[in-house]
């Protein structure tokens, strides 16, 4: 949050990050919690690498679900408070986006919080932004993030992970999670209490209490994607 010349604070800014084929609950799950902040504390922008519609995925049968519309391309996106990375099927081919790659790069110089759901993960890593750094990705696919980058501290068990200026959750749902977790950090744990409340969600508070670590590559093996 910034400040502006009278002393007010002015919203977070969040950008969601879409790219076709990208899983709609990692975007829209942390995107609800963000959203009952309210516009007062939060605004929200979608990024993409054009503007215009971006398909969502179905499963795993490709780019065929709803549109979402970007509302800034990667040459026009303002800085940001927070960027959230989704993950999806779209993942596979995002990691060859130079674009996409480059547009991370220079938002890891200049955002607060970077928060990646699920394979976002991967493109995070693939970028370089993890170096160093513990992270986690989803437990399905928990291959395809590793084979980024040896530089990652990579965190099987985890439901997510909070490395600083860069968190990492696991699949899907676990980005809700993180979504509180880090409303929690920028204004305060009974607001993030309220927002769970207001949302009808259950927080899972413990980042360290991951119910699908047994299930560790156990779709990238069937899709052959994993030894």
């Amino acid at each position: 949050m910034t400040e502006t010349s009278d002393k007010k604070v002015s919203p977070l800014r969040i950008g969601g990050l879409l790219y076709p084929n990208f899983e709609l609950l990692d975007m829209f799950g942390p995107l609800e919690m963000f959203s009952l902040l309210g516009v007062e504390r939060a605004s929200i922008l979608m990024i993409a690498q054009k503007v215009g519609p971006v398909p969502a995925a179905m499963g795993g049968d490709g780019p065929l679900g709803p549109r979402v519309m970007a509302d800034h391309g990667f040459v026009d996106a303002p800085k940001l408070d927070v960027l959230l990375v989704p993950g999806g099927f779209g993942t596979f081919s995002e990691l060859e986006n130079e674009a996409m790659l480059s547009y991370l790069q220079a938002r890891g110089e200049d955002t607060p919080l970077i928060a990646s759901v699920c394979t976002g993960s991967a493109l995070l890593a693939r970028a370089g932004l993890l170096d160093g750094l513990r992270a986690t990705s989803n437990k399905q696919f928990f291959s395809l993030a590793r084979a980024q980058s040896d530089k990652v501290d990579w965190v099987e068990s985890a439901r997510w992970v909070d490395a600083g200026r860069i968190l990492t959750s696991s699949g899907v749902s676990a980005g809700t999670d993180m979504a509180l977790a880090i409303i929690s950090r920028l204004l305060g744990e009974e607001t993030a209490e309220q927002v769970a409340v207001a949302a009808e969600y259950t927080w899972h508070r413990n980042p360290d209490e991951d119910p699908f670590a047994d299930h560790l590559d156990e779709l990238a093996k069937q899709m052959g994607l994993a030894g």
